[in-house]
């Protein structure tokens, strides 16, 4: 019996065929952090459904610093060379005598490039699917595809972790003045071109009617230094509403704190992906993104795109009409409205 991924009969047969099901499996993700991130929840998922297999990652050592932090799989193996194909392929092949050694029933390849189709090709497991690279579904659902075209059963988005370091975020938040008996709504203005950023001061109103809604609530901005001086206007417009951990945070404690928060207000970034697959309200703000690829999942997401636009979806780093209308075209008040809409599922 053939199993099929998402678009493709693949020659993969079914491990439920044989007399016993997998003893180990090997999950194959590279490229940013939050395409990693999405495979999380439908691998957790996996587990838990067959807690008895064990379960490694093989990632890019860029990305591996959250998925070491949680409790999920057995080994995570990682490779050098960032995203330089012929340097992966050469770190790929030091360890390969190390995965094959392991033995691995299934592979499953939620990459399906060329360093991946080496590596499965190399450990020869007796069932494997590949990622559906080109489809127009979200990328969690054609993980979820992947994951059941190798015959292990139905798979969902099992959201929330379980970390290694649960005190530590918490810990963060207070140092940084979050007071516990606060609701906490997290702003990430951290698209990364023009045209996918939402006027700051958008974000600056959407709080202020937050805060006339729900006034226990404290803000808080989470990331890398690029966004440090949107973080520095809105800590001038809230004050001490908002917790600035732009540049205070590694990626594990970001995710982490994540965890703590109540909504998230965000544009197309890597944290967005954090936040949907950990459960929490997430409200996104796509603009040149093709948001059939990157949309969260689940009921409680939502989302404004331009897909209704005939220059939609451009995935360009500049505005052609120079106005972003894509995104200034939704008011503060029209999102604040969509965001309780949200939060109150």
């Amino acid at each position: 019996m053939k199993s099929k991924n998402t678009t493709r009969k693949q020659n993969c047969p079914s491990v439920f065929n044989n007399s016993h099901p997998p003893r180990r499996i090997l999950a194959i993700r590279f490229h940013a952090i939050g395409d990693v991130v999405i495979t999380l929840p439908y691998l957790q998922f996996l587990k838990k459904s067959l807690p008895h297999i064990k379960l490694d990652l093989l990632i890019r050592e860029e990305t591996e610093e959250i998925p070491k932090n949680i409790l999920l799989f057995d080994n995570i193996y990682s490779i050098r060379g960032g995203r330089n194909y012929k340097k992966q392929l050469i770190y790929s092949a030091f360890l390969l005598p190390r995965l094959y050694l392991n033995h691995y029933d299934v592979v499953i390849d939620l990459q399906n490039n060329t360093v991946s189709k080496f590596i499965r090709k190399a450990l020869m497991p007796k069932a494997w699917a590949e990622f559906d690279r080109f489809s127009s579904n979200p990328a969690g659902e054609r993980t979820r595809k992947t994951i059941e075209a190798i015959g292990l059963g139905q798979c969902f988005a099992s959201t929330g972790f379980i970390l290694k370091n649960q005190a530590e975020p918490l810990e963060i938040l207070k140092r940084f003045g979050w007071k516990i008996e606060n609701q906490l709504v997290i702003l990430n203005p951290a698209g990364a071109f023009e045209t996918r950023n939402w006027p700051i001061i958008n974000y600056v109103d959407f709080s202020k009617q937050w805060l006339n809604r729900f006034p226990g609530t404290q803000f808080a901005i989470i990331g890398l230094g690029k966004i440090s001086e949107k973080a520095q206007y809105l800590e001038k417009c809230l004050g001490e509403c908002l917790i600035n951990l732009v540049g205070h945070t590694n990626l594990s404690q970001a995710f982490g704190i994540i965890q703590h928060a109540s909504f998230i207000l965000s544009e197309d970034s890597g944290l967005m992906h954090m936040a949907w697959v950990s459960g929490i309200p997430t409200m996104v703000l796509f603009g040149s993104t093709r948001s059939d690829w990157a949309r969260p999942l689940g009921d409680h997401t939502d989302y404004l795109d331009s897909s209704d636009l005939e220059c939609g979806n451009c995935m360009k780093k500049h505005c052609k009409f120079e106005d972003i209308f894509c995104l200034t075209r939704y008011s503060a008040e029209y999102v604040f409205e969509r965001a309780v809409s949200l939060a109150r599922k």
